[in-house]
């Protein structure tokens, strides 16, 4: 530019010198002689015209005249356009001038030099004015070029610095943060590591981000593509599984990782293998020796051995080719062979050396809110990655730059894109993060809920849904729900049709029990979210008071009709913020607190002094479930309503044909089974009604079945079928072929009217893709006796209840019949006090009972009662069952409602209460309305059981829903998530440390047995083997904890077993490996303090070598070998066989104070319990119980040996006395120890077998 300006300047400046030169030699007699003309000649005038408009006059004569004598001045540059027109003249030429005046000949030389020189300066001014312009810019150019290679020096140079930092970073997150959900690695990776590094000085970039240090944005971005989540915390994981050194096994329930590896690897040849495939090994070799991918799915916790040459890459080298051995095949390996592996289980354990050999990653979904970012973050994120891809391109232009960088076009042009973004970029973050918080708030709901979903399966293992499925169900929520304007209007609209829509959605796959808590479970996720609920008070709700120390406690003022449970939780109640003073209460107005314990409604009645005033929902119910646990599941349904609304605490009612219309050819039906309930009937119905009952084709699996299983669901496929593969939980070992054909489905076009129906009870063996894909319901018998009798009602036909020859008896026997299936039924309810062990009787035993009574009244005149019952209960209901006591409560059933005053007394009562008895004689349907005029809810009398058999089932089922609650509580391990208080590990080693020092020392064997060596009495030999099992247990407690805080310091790894006793000593439970020496429901701290009095209870018999006066019988570990020891040293004593001997029992009437010395003959046993009744201390006999008395203690009872005892004496009740609450016992050890004779005073001993009474020697807590 300038060179060119130059150039045009040169081409003007000779002519202008001229000029200057001829203006220089007019001297002042040339002007004298141009003043001197009076009138000039014309050239003359047209000269001094052209003169005068360069000096910028007026161009006449006169003017020129005035002008010449002045001095020459300026010139001015807009003139030199006008005087272009005297120039053009022809004969203005120097020459032809020179002949009429030389004066005017230089005037008119200096005259056309200016017009030539004005010429040119036009075109070169602007020139210049550019040059200088363009010089400006190149200075500041190359002033800010300057500080930017100085700033991206000084920048390399600190990433330089930085460098090794980030590299132990990268290698250790590399290494270990795998198996770790996002929060986890966050955590590990800012408040240890990085933090560790600054106090070692080890320099690492302020933001390390793994992803980033380790990944190229346009990688990331193609991930994205193949279908990985766009998240931090899925990014990080594609660069672990792209760049470990060891093969990926990834942890993917939702199936992400199998999506992204397929579309990522399909190019190459991707191969899909598993476990269950014959030629897996084949497929491997080729792949090993082709170089090509594969993908190993659905493994469980344990890999094949086959595979141990591949996962340890055992590579030998010959000749300069590579080989690894499979099998017993050497085979040539390619270096551009790749190996993933998947698990669709959710939280495995992995052993070391399946942890070792593979790069455990986990893709399990993360609670986190970052899940489906909307478009705009994802611009924001693309524009910081093209600043960042701009930023390296500028980068690689100056680095090869070469010459003038302003001649550099490309480089240039990248420097303004790069403006133009970074401009783009800031103003969309800041209007990004307005719409963001708002989405956060929609997708927030969305993703609590779907977590929700996802704890639902460590409740029960058919519980699994998948994520695909979640996000059609929430696109269905975004698409049905009311529009608005107002976006958080529309935000609400969407939030509450979404969270019915997953209730609605989910509670048809649950089982009655578990819809309560679902719905509980998201309550609570929903408001601690919102930061509604109190997360102190929410874990006493769910975990109770925990004293494990009771010399620091205060005294319960109480003990008369408060148990030391309900006293542990208002002492640890009292510690919370807004419960001080809840002790000291109970001293003040302990009336007012018994009024409100025995109200029948206690959540609804007024709390004694300032508490009523001072509590609102949630610590009301701190207090209803620290003293009356029976009523916790209405406390928290109402807290449901008050806080969801009352449509989700009212399931909607399975309807089949709407399931039908939800599903598709490619969703398998699943029925999950309960016990007594078949749904083929209602199936079959349903496919008449669909018009598919000539495709209805039915198989029970089992063994051989399975080929036969695969044609039908292919010939479903082809033709259109319904296929109803009944009982998969009998044909698990088939279960990973049919998920193969249920995944088939998913690629095939099936005909439109093919469905698949399943059944299976609940095993966690039946695979999980299977239920992810499929629609799951419950089958469930229906509730209550009267809903029981409708439905037996219904399976009588017509014909049948008309058939038999003796109709009326018939029929008043058949009513007799149905009420005692129904008893028989519901009465598991009661749980221990119902049946010891569950027994599934079902429709059949009905049906064939119903069967052998029409005939045999068709047979025989007279009613053939005793064969009649033996048939019905001794034999076909009979056959269920296993235990004595149960077997007697049947045979009691039976005896009441088979009997003359049956057929006999008109309206025959079939309990204690006036509203079940045998209806007026009529048809069918006089029946069934009686049966509609039942009550919608049993009475326990109806059973024959005491009011307090309700309270005792609905404690158990509170304790169960308080179980689940926990065991789905977050397993969180670090301070920072838990706020100010303690992490689990500090809980822990704090409660183990507790135990510790409670436990007593082990009791002195050797020196005992020494001590009693001479004396072999029965009783000897089992103290001595007590002690053993008692040291036992205290060594097996004491090297588990010791283990237990090595794994916690991290010095030895961290077993299952030792997790397991972890997770039991967080909850306040007794580990399982402790449990093994004696069976009990207590929680850690009574259990610790029972084993205390136990261990004494033996000690101080050693150290004395003298029995106690008074046996704590519950003390012994195997309480039948001391009594069979009692039995024995009394037959030696009294010479008799040991087999005629037989108990008499006594039970004292004095108080244990008064019995100083043991009996003559047997022995003293104390510390019993009594269960479904009360007991008369004055008579010495049964009496009914108090009302919320669950149990009560028994005053000593003398057990003497006799000889050749008479039958159970009449008015006496056989009670059975079991070890612990769980009657049927468990882990292959009986509960049951003696029945012992109790005078049952006012009622017969039927009375007592229907209240389901019997001794316990040890309580729950």
């Amino acid at each position: 530019m300038a060179d060119n300006a130059q150039r045009d300047l040169d081409e003007a400046l000779p002519a202008l010198e001229e000029a200057m030169k001829a203006l220089e030699s007019l001297n002042k007699k040339d002007m004298t002689e141009i003043k001197s003309y009076g009138r000039p000649p014309a050239l003359v005038e047209t000269v001094m015209q052209a003169v005068m408009i360069l000096r910028g006059c007026e161009p006449t004569w006169a003017e020129a005249k005035r002008q010449l004598g002045k001095k020459q001045g300026e010139k001015k540059m807009h003139r030199f356009s006008k005087i272009g027109q005297y120039c053009t003249q022809p004969d203005f030429q120097p020459e032809i001038i020179g002949r009429v005046s030389l004066a005017a000949k230089s005037l008119c030389m200096w005259v056309r030099a200016m017009e030539v020189y004005g010429r040119i300066y036009r075109v070169v001014e602007p020139k210049r004015a550019r040059l200088e312009g363009a010089m400006t810019q190149l200075a500041e150019k190359q002033a800010s070029l300057a500080e930017a290679q100085a700033k991206l020096r000084e920048d390399l140079e600190k990433d330089m610095s930085y460098l090794v930092g980030d590299c132990l970073l990268a290698a250790a997150f590399l290494s270990y943060m795998g198996p770790f959900l996002s929060n986890y690695r966050d955590e590990l990776l800012t408040s240890i590591w990085i933090k560790r590094f600054r106090e070692l000085d080890v320099p690492c970039s302020p933001g390390f981000s793994f992803a980033v240090f380790l990944s190229k944005a346009t990688a990331v971005r193609e991930w994205n593509i193949q279908g990985l989540p766009s998240d931090a915390f899925s990014t990080e994981n594609g660069v672990i599984v792209t760049r470990g050194n060891r093969w990926p096994l990834m942890v993917d329930p939702q199936g992400q990782a199998l999506k992204w590896i397929k579309n990522m690897e399909s190019k190459r040849g991707l191969k899909l293998i598993d476990l269950q495939m014959p030629d897996f090994l084949r497929v491997l070799e080729n792949a090993v020796q082709f170089g090509s991918p594969v993908l190993l799915q659905n493994v469980q916790e344990d890999l094949d051995p086959s595979l141990a040459p591949i996962l340890n890459k055992s590579l030998t080298s010959l000749g300069g080719r590579l080989l690894m051995k499979l099998g017993d095949k050497e085979v040539e390996y390619n270096p551009d062979f790749r190996f993933y592996i998947t698990t669709k289980l959710s939280n495995p354990h992995y052993t070391p050396e399946i942890s070792s050999k593979t790069t455990i990653v986990n893709f399990a979904v993360k609670e986190q809110l970052e899940e489906q970012k909307d478009s705009l973050v994802i611009n924001i994120a693309s524009g910081k990655r093209k600043l960042q891809e701009l930023e390296d391109e500028i980068l690689r232009l100056l680095n090869e730059a070469t010459g003038s960088l302003l001649d550099d076009v490309q480089l240039v042009n990248t420097l303004q894109t790069s403006k133009v973004t970074a401009t783009e970029v800031s103003e969309q973050l800041q209007t990004s993060e307005q719409t963001e918080i708002k989405i956060d708030t929609a997708r927030e709901r969305a993703s609590i809920l779907f977590f929700v979903l996802n704890d639902m399966g460590r409740i029960d293992p058919m519980y699994q849904f998948s994520l695909d499925a979640y996000i059609d169900l929430f696109n269905l929520s975004i698409e049905k729900s009311l529009r608005s304007n107002k976006l958080d209007e529309r935000i609400n609209n969407l939030n509450d049709y979404h969270t019915f829509a997953v209730y609605r959605y989910t509670c048809r796959g649950l089982f009655e029990h578990h819809k309560l808590l679902f719905s509980f479970h998201m309550c609570a996720k929903i408001l601690e979210v919102a930061g509604k609920l109190n997360m102190d008070e929410y874990s006493f709700f769910l975990r109770g008071g925990l004293v494990l120390d009771k010399e620091g406690q205060m005294d319960n003022p109480c003990s008369s009709w408060l148990n030391d449970t309900n006293w542990d939780n208002i002492t640890e109640l009292d510690k919370l913020a807004n419960f001080h003073g809840l002790m000291s209460s109970f001293e003040q107005y302990p009336r007012d607190w018994n009024q409100w314990y025995t109200s029948s409604e206690p959540e609804n009645a007024a709390l004694p002094g300032e508490w009523e005033n001072g509590c609102n929902e949630l610590q009301r119910m701190l207090i209803v479930r620290s003293l009356r646990q029976d009523r916790v599941s209405l406390c928290v349904t109402t807290f449901i309503i008050n806080n969801l609304g009352a449509r989700f605490v009212e399931p909607p009612v399975l309807d089949m044909k709407a399931v039908v219309e939800d599903s598709t050819t490619k969703t398998p039906l699943i029925f999950v089974l309960s016990p007594g309930v078949d749904p083929t009937g209602a199936l079959v119905q349903l496919a008449e009604m669909s018009g598919m009952g000539q495709h209805f084709h039915a198989l029970s699996l089992g063994q051989g079945q399975a080929p036969i299983a695969t044609r039908m669901i292919k010939e479903g496929v082809k033709n259109g079928h319904w296929v109803f593969l009944a009982n998969c939980h009998l044909s698990l070992s088939w279960m990973p072929q049919l998920d193969k054909l249920v995944e088939q489905l998913q690629i095939e076009d099936p005909h439109p009217k093919f469905r698949l129906w399943l059944s299976s009870s609940p095993h966690p063996e039946f695979p999980i893709s299977i239920l992810q894909a499929g629609i799951k319901m419950t089958t469930e018998p229906p509730k209550g006796v009267k809903s029981n009798m409708k439905r037996l009602y219904h399976l009588v036909t017509e014909s049948q209840f008309s058939r038999c020859t003796q109709p009326v008896i018939y029929r008043k026997l058949l009513f007799a019949l149905c009420f005692f299936h129904s008893i028989l039924l519901e009465r598991k309810k009661f749980l221990q006090l119902g049946w010891n062990i569950i027994y599934s009787f079902n429709d059949s035993d009905f049906e064939v009972s119903e069967n052998l009574m029409s005939l045999y009244l068709d047979e025989y005149e007279e009613i053939p009662w005793d064969a009649l019952k033996y048939l019905i209960a001794g034999i076909n209901y009979g056959g269920h069952i296993t235990d004595d006591w149960d077997r007697r409560l049947l045979i009691t059933y039976i005896n009441d409602y088979f009997c003359e005053g049956t057929v006999n007394t008109p309206f025959f009562k079939l309990s204690s209460l006036p509203t079940y008895y045998i209806p007026r004689d009529g048809t069918q349907d006089v029946y069934r309305e009686y049966i509609n005029l039942l009550p919608a809810v049993d009475h326990p009398e109806t059973f024959g059981q005491h009011p307090n058999a309700d309270i005792a089932s609905q404690i158990s089922e509170t304790r169960t829903l308080f179980e689940t609650l926990l065991s789905l509580q977050p397993q969180v391990t670090s301070t920072a998530a838990t706020g100010a208080g303690p992490s689990h590990e500090d809980k822990v080693l704090e409660l183990s440390a507790d135990v510790r020092q409670k436990v007593p020392a082990e009791v002195d064997y050797e020196g005992t047995r020494k001590l009693l060596q001479d004396d072999s009495l029965p009783l000897n030999v089992v103290l001595l083997q007590e002690i053993q099992r008692y040291n036992a247990l205290l060594r097996t407690i004491g090297t588990s904890l010791t283990e237990l805080e090595k794994g916690i310091k991290g010095l030895v790894v961290m077993s299952s077993s030792l997790e397991e006793t972890f997770q039991c000593i967080h909850d306040g439970r007794v580990p399982p490996l402790w449990e093994k020496a004696y069976p009990s429901l207590k929680s850690l701290a009574s259990w610790t303090r029972d084993l205390c009095q136990r261990v004494e209870q033996f000690a101080r018999w050693a150290e004395t070598a003298r029995p106690p006066i008074l046996f704590w019988l519950s003390g012994f570990t195997f309480p039948t070998g001391f009594l069979t020891a009692v039995l024995q040293s009394s037959a030696r004593q009294n010479n008799v066989s040991v087999d005629t001997l037989s108990w008499e029992f006594t039970v004292s009437t004095v108080d244990d104070s008064n019995l100083l010395f043991p009996p003559k003959d047997g022995v003293y046993i104390r510390g019993l319990y009594l269960e479904g009744a009360g007991w008369d201390k004055k008579n010495s006999c049964l009496v009914e119980a108090e009302p919320m008395q669950l149990v009560c203690p028994m005053p000593t009872i003398h057990f003497k040996p006799v000889e050749n005892r008479k039958k159970s004496a009449k008015g006496m009740y056989a009670c059975p006395c079991y070890y612990y609450p769980v009657r049927s016992g468990g882990a292959g050890r009986a509960s049951f120890v003696v029945a012992v004779d109790l005078k049952s005073g006012a009622m017969s001993s039927d009375h007592w077998v229907k209240r389901g009474t019997a001794l316990l020697m040890s309580l729950g807590n």
